[in-house]
């Protein structure tokens, strides 16, 4: 059972139309309760005792210490991309034969059904036959180093760590439709980031889905996490207290959960928006960083997302989750190609030890064995 802290008191109410906001209220594990409202809020007070959550909230996994290596976990995350696109290409290098018309329009096929992208699969193609033309490659497998090397190269601009320590509180604004797996990556990155010594402050700012905000109370709760939340009401109000709170408390890093949206729904885009106006109102510097959360079995459909959640928002960061049940992994060429924003995480699983930051190598020795030397 959740218990509450004292609200927020004396921050005189902003004059600014996209900061007069109803205001937040903040649950944590620890705190004792008190019902006191803000002075001037115009809220009711909160109830001492947060509801019972409701049994559809899943829990999330604890599994911090798993027995194989992250190599191991990632290869077989990745087994349903690997079906498609590791195994068949093996077999298309490991059959023999020459190099022909009809070698690079069989591969071509296979880049293809794997969501890779026509631009992405084109560079793959020229790369490669830049390359045969180059060392004078006959022979089929002697492909295989080639595209691992062109996959490494279209990637590599996409592995950027992301790098928290240049502001304190740093604002990650977290996007993204829902069913991507948004707050629950906020669970894990809470974690993730408790794990380096960081302290973390959760914002509930998807007001609108039903069991959101219990859904982040249950990761606040068990990461020991303080969490700002308000039961309804405006998205930007919750994320702007967080800020504060953070402020006032010394926090390293803010994760602030943001409603679904779909690219399509031009009047929701233009809330989010105001979400982002209202968190460079609380923090003239933030967001620090705007992560859009990624449903890996969308395929290309992904893509479409980047490009309007970039236009809207200025996307600098990337999360490609459920990699482990989709056989569309193919789709971070296809992101290469077409926005190449960093990808800063990639999820392959249920636990905690599941989200691991990218790393080009790591992910194309994944798809298929790296090619021995």
């Amino acid at each position: 059972m959740f218990s509450f802290f004292k609200k927020l008191a004396g921050k005189p109410a902003p004059t600014d139309p996209d900061t007069t906001l109803p205001q937040a209220d903040e649950t944590t594990r620890q705190a004792p309760a008190d019902s006191s409202s803000r002075a001037g809020s115009g809220v009711e007070p909160a109830p001492a005792v947060a509801p019972e959550l409701p049994t559809t909230v899943a829990e999330p996994s604890l599994e911090d210490t798993p027995k194989l290596s992250w190599a191991q976990r990632l290869k077989h995350g990745l087994s349903r991309t690997r079906e498609q696109l590791g195994k068949q290409l093996a077999g298309l290098f490991s059959r023999g034969g020459k190099i022909d018309a009809d070698l690079y329009d069989e591969l071509e096929t296979i880049l293809l059904t794997a969501d890779v992208g026509v631009d992405a699969t084109q560079y793959l193609l020229d790369a490669l036959q830049a390359r045969v033309k180059k060392d004078r490659l006959t022979e089929a497998h002697e492909l295989q180093t080639a595209l691992h090397q062109a996959l490494c190269t279209l990637l590599a601009p996409l592995e950027q760590a992301l790098d928290v320590n240049t502001h304190k509180p740093y604002v990650i604004m977290m996007a993204g439709v829902n069913g991507a797996g948004k707050t629950t990556t906020i669970g894990k990155l809470a974690k993730y980031y408790q794990s380096q010594g960081k302290s973390v402050l959760l914002a509930a700012g998807d007001t609108f889905r039903a069991a959101a905000r219990e859904q982040l109370m249950v990761w606040g709760e068990r990461n020991n996490v303080a969490v700002i939340a308000q039961d309804g009401g405006d998205s930007a109000a919750v994320i702007f207290d967080a800020i504060a709170a953070a402020k006032a408390r010394g926090i390293d890093i803010v994760l602030a959960d943001t409603a679904g949206r779909l690219p399509t729904q031009l009047n929701l885009m233009e809330e989010i928006r105001k979400v982002k106006r209202v968190i460079q109102k609380a923090d003239t510097s933030a967001p620090h960083e705007v992560l859009l959360v990624l449903d890996a079995n969308t395929g290309q459909n992904a893509v479409t997302q980047v490009k309007a959640f970039d236009d809207a928002l200025g996307v600098t960061g990337l999360v490609l989750t459920k990699l482990d049940g989709s056989a569309k992994g193919g789709v971070i060429a296809a992101i290469a190609k077409t926005r190449p924003h960093p990808i800063r995480f990639i999820g392959v699983g249920e636990s905690l030890a599941d989200l691991r930051p990218f790393v080009v190598t790591e992910f194309v020795d994944a798809l298929f064995e790296a090619p021995a030397a």
